[in-house]
């Protein structure tokens, strides 16, 4: 990993530095103040609006606590009727999930050199915080002196949450209830929609599959426990190799399933090729939403001007993609099959399901009609004649 960079403020009239830490590369704050349990949250909100961070030093439970009335204060302020046009209501609610997380990312915690918070009734984060951002430096390395590094309580949050889905796992019906345990960064299976059609699908071989941009490896565990007797799930993310490689020892498959580094397919072909793509075509702003926003579709485009050539005589090609991007004005309909055509593939079939995680029913989200209309579909790809 790159060595993360340093931030400086003052404090008790010292000039103090520390590493800075941020898994989506936000930039160190250029003002830092310090704030323990006197400080108030519209002081607090009123200085992260201007962005000036706040380093806490009072307990951990008022930080946590202080952070949620600084959410309150922005989920209060009044919110226009999003625009008519699907594709402008969605950049306006990116951009207002980006400045919300902008001003929250503003209230900073401490870690120390072991990667633990030096904070009152602060929970144990040295595991949570080794997964994401590696283990800590051994004793006599160089390093700022004073504090090891400061992180934003909301990151922080959000790796020990992480830490906690990797421990209990995600349950998976298509694994007749078995789990597979995602890693930081890693997205997890929770929407389950697009396995169920993995698990569905009638298959074309049981010989071999590649599972492209595998992730956790639910896809490859999915078909191997089909009776795919071999299949090769590639990733270049070294996070998901690692997730892959672990799901698929702890479910009794890795004997079927070869995990390998690559940009989109590996080498030779295939009688059946699987892909679930980043279905939205955006900018990412965190490591795990690359599994979802794809910048100008180019895993999308890629499988599909690379999939005739590596699949088998007379195998079949699974793309599956959410509808949503259609939806949201972002990718037309036609669009998706003119690259079907263009890269010398036919429809051979297509299964559909509608989704179930209750974002899809949540009225007040600024996406909804987008969302409620949403379909995932499993498109079964051949080489045309």
């Amino acid at each position: 990993m790159n060595q993360p960079p340093v931030v400086e403020w003052t404090e008790a009239d010292e000039a103090r530095s520390a590493r800075w830490r941020s898994e989506n590369g936000a930039p160190p704050p250029r003002r830092i103040v310090i704030a323990d349990d006197r400080t108030k949250a519209d002081e607090a909100y009123r200085l992260a609006c201007e962005g000036t961070a706040l380093l806490w030093r009072g307990d951990f439970h008022n930080a946590r606590q202080l952070l949620t009335a600084m959410a309150r204060r922005i989920d209060r302020r009044p919110r226009k009727a999003p625009p008519a046009d699907p594709a402008q209501a969605f950049h306006l609610h990116r951009a207002a999930q980006n400045q919300r997380a902008r001003v929250l990312g503003m209230l900073l915690v401490p870690l120390d050199a072991d990667l633990a918070v030096p904070l009152p009734r602060a929970p144990d984060v040295r595991e949570a915080c080794a997964r994401a951002y590696g283990a800590p430096e051994p004793a006599g390395a160089s390093a700022p002196t004073g504090t090891a590094s400061l992180v934003s309580l909301r990151e922080l949050l959000g790796l020990i949450g992480a830490n906690e889905w990797r421990r209990k796992g995600v349950e998976i019906p298509a694994l007749g209830g078995d789990r597979i345990h995602p890693h930081y960064g890693v997205f997890s299976p929770a929407r389950g929609e697009y396995v169920d059609l993995v698990a569905e699908a009638p298959l074309p071989s049981r010989e071999l599959a590649f599972d492209i941009g595998t992730g956790t490896g639910v896809l490859a565990a999915v078909l191997a426990r089909r009776g795919v007797r071999r299949i090769v799930a590639t990733d270049q993310d070294p996070r998901a190799l690692a997730c892959a490689r672990e799901n698929t020892e702890r479910l009794g498959v890795a004997g079927q399933v070869e995990v390998v580094e690559a940009d989109l397919f590996p080498d030779g072909r295939a009688p059946l090729i699987v892909c679930n793509p980043p279905w939205v075509p955006a900018k990412p702003t965190s490591p795990v939403e690359r599994a979802v926003y794809d910048p100008g579709n180019r895993m999308l485009h890629g499988f599909l001007n690379g999939l005739a050539e590596h699949l088998a005589p007379g195998g079949e090609g699974w793309l599956i993609l959410s509808d949503l991007a259609e939806h949201l004005g972002l990718r037309p309909h036609a669009e998706l099959l003119d690259a079907f055509a263009a890269s010398g593939l036919s429809v051979l079939g297509r299964l559909d399901i509608t989704p179930r995680h209750p974002r899809a029913r949540d009225t007040s989200d600024p996406l909804h009609v987008a969302r409620a209309a949403e379909v995932t579909s499993l498109w079964r790809l051949g080489a045309a004649g």
